[in-house]
């Protein structure tokens, strides 16, 4: 009876946070129909409340403001718009912040998270999944030889983690996708990638580097 019950847990858990997590994010996007009149709102014209509509609405308008910056006249708004908010203090500072990391992230030129990493942590003789980001130019001369800057993600919760200036020798660089990581990081291990997917020279690690 119990490994019946641990079977059925097994199938609907996965299904049930899933659920969950559609539910909040289509929930928390329906909130954007706030935005419009009152007149305007489903509840009013409908006379009843249609679920996901307002992730449609935010969507249509995140495609929509892309369309728009792509052409010289977007552009120009756009420029204009990022000037008036630099323009106003403690703004213009969280402004500026957030979209340095967002450029950095979603940019497709951005060099953000491009290589996966093994780094001695917590302690010399154990490894973490890291990935390599930069280094500021000041800090950078600081340091008598080539380092890296690496964020390692804690599991289960990869947006939180620890940033970190290692030795580039001390470091070795996997033939893994930024993906897999995050996967093998999310499921602490539980989901991780076969070794007949990686490339044949990563599958015996350097021993000199593991002494």
């Amino acid at each position: 009876m119990k490994k019946y019950f641990l079977t059925g847990l097994l199938v609907w858990i996965p299904i049930g946070i899933t659920l969950w997590v559609l539910n909040l994010v289509v929930s928390t996007l329906d909130q954007t129909l706030l935005l419009l009149p009152i007149d305007w709102t489903p509840e009013k014209l409908l006379g009843f409340h249609v679920l996901g509509l307002g992730t449609i609405l935010s969507l249509l308008v995140v495609l929509i403001t892309g369309l728009l910056v792509r052409n010289v006249l977007g552009q120009h708004l756009l420029r204009y718009w990022e000037g008036l908010l630099l323009r106003i203090p403690v703004v213009n500072s969280i402004y500026k912040s957030v979209k340095q990391v967002s450029d950095t992230l979603l940019s497709s030129d951005g060099q953000a998270f491009r290589k996966v990493l093994l780094v001695r942590y917590p302690h010399p003789e154990s490894w973490a999944l890291a990935f390599q980001t930069s280094i500021p130019g000041d800090v950078k001369q600081q340091f008598p030889e080539e380092y890296v800057g690496v964020f390692i993600p804690t599991a289960p919760s990869p947006v939180n983690g620890f940033y970190f200036y290692v030795r580039k020798a001390d470091t070795i660089e996997l033939d893994m996708s930024v993906d897999v990581a995050l996967k093998t990081i999310i499921s602490m291990g539980v989901v991780a990638q076969d070794a007949s997917t990686l490339n044949p020279s990563m599958h015996k690690l350097p021993t000199n580097k593991l002494d």
